[in-house]
């Protein structure tokens, strides 16, 4: 019994292995019903590219995500945190929204400080043929150069004199 037990997981073991090192299947295609795809951590900065998106939009502490077919999106972050681009920047430990190529809808989980206070992101559109991106809080906007969010940046633990702490 003590055998048959390790031989499943090592089969099991195989298998996970052979789905993460395979360009051809993912884990999209193990999907069953649920129109909800798991992934991890370390594939979101990936994906984001694919629609149109920077690496360095999210921060590097992504615990897990989850995409569906309509592009509803959750991202969870091992904790809340700041990260200062031109504005400093507050993500939620949850992030959810609406993707499509080179846009983001009914963002929530993200704030950037304005003066004295925080504004809620609720949506992010790319302008592939000015390199910004145009994010939107309400009905206003704000543009910044796509460049600065090219490099996925470290989640820092709080925010003081426009600076934050690394965890």
């Amino acid at each position: 019994m003590a055998r048959s037990s390790s031989l499943l997981s090592l089969i099991v073991t195989l298998f996970v292995s052979f789905l993460s090192s395979s360009p051809s299947l993912s884990i999209r295609s193990l999907e069953l019903n649920s129109g909800v795809v798991p992934s991890i951590a370390s594939d979101v900065h990936d994906l984001l590219p694919k629609y149109g998106f920077p690496r360095g939009l999210i921060p590097d502490s992504v615990k897990s995500y989850n995409l569906s077919d309509n592009g509803s999106f959750v991202i969870q972050l091992d904790r809340p945190c700041y990260v200062h681009f031109d504005e400093l920047v507050y993500y939620d430990r949850k992030i959810k929204g609406k993707i499509s190529y080179g846009s983001a809808s009914g963002v929530s989980g993200i704030q950037a400080k304005k003066l004295f206070i925080w504004v809620s992101v609720t949506g992010i559109k790319v302008e592939s043929s000015s390199g910004m991106i145009e994010f939107y809080v309400g009905a206003l906007s704000e543009k910044l150069p796509a460049k600065q969010f090219e490099e996925v940046p470290q989640c820092k633990s709080k925010a003081s004199n426009g600076e934050a702490a690394t965890i």
